[in-house]
């Protein structure tokens, strides 16, 4: 499978523990190519130990992960081009990353910083990372959902089922979730 659709994914994407998880095993089936900045690799770096029980030195290390196995995601030379963004300022540096980087969609929990006018002269669609997975789910079906199942299958502390754990991605992800559940039943 040719990975063809290149997708922007935000700090605030990237920071809850589980949508991560699922985000990235994802990644690794080829449906999508993650796309993301140092500065955004920066900011959750210094954002998960903030936001969980989880240590400085294991933040650094699972930035260091994500920048490995995905090499190819690491979009640069793009801050010439923030000056000419037009959405939220704080947030332009991820528009501009995402153009630089031929992103057909940037995936954040913030749509409202990035209005229609703003990334349509770009032809960079925006969606939540809920209706991102679910359309995921309804395009590559059986690799969302294997995806998925070895996911919680490698979990090992406490070990986990899909049923339990789609509860806890719910929280950022709750349509999503619903329609896994549907799709497998229970």
């Amino acid at each position: 499978m040719t990975v063809s659709f290149p997708a922007y994914l935000d700090a605030c994407c990237l920071v809850p523990i589980n949508l991560t998880d699922v985000l990235l095993r994802l990644a690794e089936t080829q449906t999508y190519r993650p796309l993301w900045s140092e500065r955004v690799l920066n900011e959750v770096e210094r954002n998960l130990p903030r936001v969980s029980s989880m240590t400085p030195e294991r933040a650094r290390r699972r930035v260091r992960v994500m920048r490995t196995q995905f090499r190819d995601a690491l979009v640069t030379d793009y801050e010439s081009l923030v000056p000419s963004m037009t959405n939220e300022q704080k947030d332009r540096h991820v528009l501009a990353a995402a153009v630089r980087g031929g992103a057909a969609v940037l995936v954040t929990a913030n749509t409202k910083d990035f209005p229609y006018e703003a990334t349509a002269p770009y032809d960079i669609g925006v969606v939540t990372p809920d209706e991102f997975l679910l359309d995921q789910l309804d395009l590559h079906p059986e690799q969302t959902l294997r995806c998925l199942k070895e996911l919680v299958a490698d979990r090992r502390r406490p070990p986990e089922d899909l049923f339990s754990f789609l509860p806890k991605l719910s929280k950022t992800v709750p349509d999503f979730c619903a329609a896994v559940h549907r799709r497998v039943g229970e």
